[in-house]
């Protein structure tokens, strides 16, 4: 089972962040232009909080809110959960189960590194299941 760290490695290390004063509508640009899912909020250096595609679904579109005027810090997640770069993937995949979330951000002495998504977690359980399968296949075979 990997670390976050070793996820980290195989994924681009640029970490997607808007700001809290940005209007909704150019953080959502940013996410269709990034491809993913979730930006985390970025107050300076420090993490604010996080915007998703569920916060904007449920506090925009379905409040019938204008997202070129409303503010991100209006919609956004502000109490984030985060993992260090040592968390194991398994414990990561129990922390967005518990807290029914779908993203992770990496802070790493006070500085955000990273995120991981339900998407790499998911992928790396399966690839250490097969690898397992794999191994017990082996084994019984005598190969």
């Amino acid at each position: 089972m990997k670390t976050v760290a070793e996820l980290l490695r195989v994924k681009p290390s640029r970490v997607v962040s808007v700001r809290p004063e940005q209007t909704v509508l150019e953080a959502i640009k940013v996410l269709a232009q990034e491809n993913i899912g979730a930006a985390i909020v970025m107050n300076g250096e420090r993490i604010a909080g996080i915007l998703s595609e569920r916060d904007y679904t449920r506090k925009i579109v379905l409040k019938g809110r204008a997202s070129d005027t409303t503010k991100v810090e209006e919609i956004m997640t502000p109490n984030v959960i985060v993992v260090s770069p040592r968390t194991k993937t398994r414990e990561c995949m129990q922390l967005m189960t518990e807290k029914n979330i779908r993203h992770l951000p990496v802070v790493e002495e006070g500085r955000c590194i990273g995120m991981v998504s339900i998407r790499d977690i998911v992928s790396d359980i399966i690839a250490d299941q097969d690898f397992t399968i794999e191994q017990l296949e082996h084994y019984i075979s005598g190969q």
